[in-house]
């Protein structure tokens, strides 16, 4: 009781406090008001647990962190009805849960379970509120790495020398982007001996997404450092450094600032990214590829060409000119283009209406090794003796095994922390960002292939189907055998789950296939030294997942309560064993109580033709047999499906 009214007492001084800085300019509003349909869609999702809308919402823009007329935000609607996957993509993906905040002190009252209630405190302030600290985090750190030496201009100042990178001034700071563009080549820039050395590094750390504003010395150090700022701020033209520094306020006011320069510097970096190392992509045969040769003194400061070839040939048609004394259509291409010497060469479209095939095409991408860094195989690789760690005239080539679409998005998310990309590129680039160690990046697309797999049918349909007889039944927008080699392969777990939990709610349209068989023998075979009584893992999942999608369905409908009094001894204690004794015993009930109808035993007396007509509606099972209702062809089809596991074993040769 007195936990009890200590909780409401905390949410009401919460939402008191937050209302009066709202109220008061102070603090803007976290959780605004949503009422499109956009968002109705989205918080009902949350609140049933459907993770595949979800996702799709959030993927749209939907703020995941406003509240509906109700005040319900998505996370507390997710917490409060027991949907623990839901709350943890939320969290993953932004999701707000501050314990000083009303919301946040509401979503940890209301949390439906201690096993939620944990995982919303386990999301600190660096987790759940700011998405992009990661790429703070690591640009703020480019201004003490030593190794591999990134930095390509050198800043003297009184008594010190900053090494830094011009594509980073440039995207931050208009005064650099103007004086990079028009002197590219620079490596040196002098600071006037009157502004303090603190001065310029606070500037610096400013433009490298670090916090600022930390200790500045005290009076007349404080003031000259102060006043050096305010002078160097109004000649890089960001003069909101100085503003920020002199604003004082408590940690959430400084938090909410911290967040709202981190998401400028997002859009400025984005913006520079995509016109300059997007813009700049060169599409190139791939014979040529390696041929081509990108001045290291270029206009967007590269330092790296990294190499995607397309999946395959294209084959292209070829359509005839309409007047045959018309000349063939010629274009033109000139160089050089920010280093790149193409030269002249033409292209002729040739008038021939058959069909021929285009030469293998590759895409290069001018990059920064600054960037790449975060991957810990370019860190790698950069700081290595071998060629790519040493300087050229020219840049190297790196080549990746991946398509050019999937390198777009690993650099996208390396520049900018962002990730969009669709369910068809998901498995390529887990692929691709576990070949290149980004952690998650390989987490965000297991998340979205666990949540937007099951195709058009929600997780709430495709895991409670009926008269479903397989996989054929449905669009197939994932291999799923691809799914689960790959969380073998790349070391998720998270996608060996949702394929065994996709198979098993699907079992019967699988259980049959020759690949299934194939995929059962090879997590036996994961098993080092397996012995004849080791189990093997996906089946013991699949087995799983069949239990909970039966037991579910028995649930909802009553009659797991049911059977437990129909199977309990005298005083009540329930000699069933168990989910599958008490399927078993229902069935046997079935197969004894139910005898279908017939002409000659009909008790109303149908005649043949109204006979056939009822026969019609009668449920069956898997085996086409007939069962009673529903919930006993549940139960027959439960039993059929074990022991259709069970024949593939022994088929297998394999126990457990």
């Amino acid at each position: 009781m007195a936990d009890t009214v200590l909780g409401k007492h905390q949410l009401e001084k919460a939402l008191y406090e937050e209302n009066k800085a709202v109220s008061s300019g102070q603090l803007k509003e976290e959780n605004p008001l949503d009422t499109s349909t956009e968002f109705r869609i989205f918080c009902e999702a949350c609140r049933r647990g459907d993770l595949r809308v979800c996702q799709e919402q959030i993927s749209k823009g939907i703020n995941i962190n406003a509240r509906d007329q109700f005040d319900y935000t998505p996370l507390i609607l997710a917490s409060l009805c027991g949907h623990y996957e839901v709350a943890q993509m939320l969290l993953e993906q932004g999701a707000r849960c501050e314990r000083d905040t009303f919301q946040g002190e509401r979503c940890l009252y209301n949390a439906l379970n201690d096993r939620i209630r944990n995982l919303l405190l386990s999301y600190d302030f660096s987790k759940s509120t700011d998405l992009l600290q990661p790429l703070a985090a690591h640009m703020t750190s480019l201004l003490t790495r030593e190794t591999p030496m990134t930095a390509d201009i050198a800043v003297h100042t009184g008594d010190t020398t900053l090494n830094l990178h011009k594509f980073i001034l440039s995207a931050r700071s208009p005064y650099f982007a103007s004086k990079l563009a028009a002197a590219p080549e620079t490596t040196t820039w002098k600071l006037a001996n009157t502004i303090p050395s603190q001065s310029f590094e606070t500037c610096i750390r400013y433009l490298y997404l670090g916090d600022v504003g930390a200790d500045l010395g005290e009076g007349d150090e404080e003031q000259a450092i102060l006043t050096g700022i305010d002078k160097l701020s109004k000649q890089l033209e960001v003069p909101q450094l100085f503003d920020n520094i002199l604003q004082s306020g408590d940690r959430r006011q400084a938090r909410q600032r911290r967040t709202e320069e981190l998401e400028k510097s997002s859009e400025q970096i984005t913006t520079w990214f995509q016109r300059n190392v997007l813009k700049y992509k060169v599409f190139v045969d791939s014979e040529k590829a390696d041929g081509v040769k990108w001045d290291r003194n270029n206009g967007i400061f590269a330092d790296v060409l990294l190499r995607a070839d397309e999946d395959e040939e294209v084959e292209a048609e070829v359509e005839e000119s309409e007047s045959s004394d018309e000349s063939p259509q010629i274009r033109r291409t000139e160089g050089p283009l920010n280093g790149i010497p193409i030269g002249n060469f033409a292209q002729q479209t040739s008038r021939s209406p058959s069909r021929r095939r285009r030469p293998k095409r590759s895409v290069l991408f001018p990059c920064h090794r600054a960037m790449l860094l975060r991957s810990e195989l370019f860190a790698t690789m950069f700081a290595s003796p071998f060629r790519e760690g040493q300087e050229s005239e020219h840049l190297h080539i790196v080549p990746l095994d991946c398509s050019p679409e999937v390198l777009e998005v690993i650099l996208t998310f390396l520049y900018t922390e962002k990730a969009d990309f669709g369910l068809h590129l998901a498995l390529d680039v887990l692929h691709a960002a576990d070949m290149l160690f980004i952690e998650k990046l390989k987490q965000r697309a297991a998340l979205l292939i666990s949540t937007l797999g099951n195709g058009n049918a929600s997780v709430v349909e495709s895991e409670n189907p009926r008269g479903v007889t397989g996989a054929e039944e449905e669009e197939e927008v994932i291999n799923i055998y691809d799914v689960i080699r790959a969380g073998w392969d790349t070391r998720v777990h998270r996608l060996e789950e949702f394929g065994a939990r996709f198979i098993a709610y699907r079992l019967e349209g699988y259980i049959d296939e020759p690949e299934f068989r194939t995929l059962v023998r090879e997590s036996a075979a994961r098993i080092k030294g397996r012995q004849e009584t080791d189990t093997v893992e996906l089946v013991d999942d699949i087995r799983y997942y069949l239990s909970d999608r039966f037991r579910l369905r028995f649930e909802d409908s009553g009659l797991d309560e049911m059977m437990d009094e129909s199977t309990a001894g005298p005083e009540g204690a329930d000699d069933g064993g168990g989910l599958e004794s008490r399927v078993e015993k229902l069935a046997v009930h079935d197969d004894e109580g139910y005898s279908g109808s017939s002409p000659e035993n009909d008790a109303v007396g149908q005649d043949a033709a109204a006979w056939e007509a009822a026969q019609q509606g009668v449920v069956r099972t898997l085996d086409g047999e007939v069962a009673g209702d529903e919930f006993a062809q549940d139960a027959l089809n439960y039993q059929i499906l074990l022991a259709k596991i069970d024949t593939l074993m022994e088929t297998l040769g394999l126990d457990g």
